[in-house]
């Protein structure tokens, strides 16, 4: 389980990346609304991080926008090592997260069920008041 100060120092890496991704990094084959940054896991001894991101979007477009978040892996690193007091910037890792999708699956199959095997009304409760 994680430490408290490892869920703060996990946040404020999201927090902090995020504003490096929204505001530094500008590339016109990315569309900056299909990227979430969904967890930031830092290793115990804070040199390394997994950044997990979700992108929204066809499995091209998923491999391309990951593509372009590697490429620009330094400008993330450089932004951090200035905007955060770590005693060392980990070094980023950035992951597709695949747990939205898993979501969209689960919900899509229970639309199903539901639509396969339509729920019976209830019948109406026996009035209790006298």
């Amino acid at each position: 389980m994680a430490t408290k100060r490892m869920i703060r120092v996990n946040e404020l890496l999201k927090r902090e990346i995020v504003d490096v991704l929204y505001r530094r990094i500008h590339d016109e084959d990315m569309d900056m609304a299909a990227v979430t940054i969904t967890e930031v896991i830092t290793s115990p001894d804070l040199r390394q991080a997994r950044v997990l991101v979700s992108i929204r979007g066809h499995h091209e477009d998923r491999n391309s926008y990951l593509g372009v978040l590697n490429r620009n892996h330094k400008i993330f690193q450089r932004e951090l090592n200035r905007a955060t007091k770590l005693k060392y910037t980990p070094h980023l890792t950035f992951e597709l997260d695949p747990s939205i999708e898993r979501g969209d699956r689960v919900l899509r199959i229970i639309e199903e069920m539901e639509r396969e095997n339509p729920a019976e009304e209830a019948p109406d409760e026996p009035d209790t008041e006298n």
